[in-house]
């Protein structure tokens, strides 16, 4: 499966924030054009890989410094969601 894994890894790495804010709606994740951008800026320049628990945590971290750490605990579970249905 680490066909799967690249594909979301790149989708995640390249993302911008009029994709995340897109994919915000439907999971009910609150956060506004601002943190969209300061997040999809970070993911840009970090290039993390959501299936290493390591960089997820650091990556959540950084998260909940612009979102806040509720935001970050909903965007965690939605990369779980990602990692279990591979």
């Amino acid at each position: 499966m680490k066909i799967f894994e690249n594909i979301v890894n790149h989708k995640i790495n390249n993302i911008t924030s009029e994709e995340l804010l897109k994919y915000a709606e439907p999971f009910k994740l609150d956060i506004n054009k601002a943190q969209a951008d300061k997040i999809a800026q970070y993911l840009r320049s970090k290039k993390v890989n959501i299936f290493n628990d390591k960089e997820r945590v650091s990556l959540i971290k950084e998260i909940a410094k612009v979102t806040g750490p509720e935001t970050a605990k909903e965007v965690n579970k939605l990369f779980v969601l990602f990692i279990k249905d591979k």
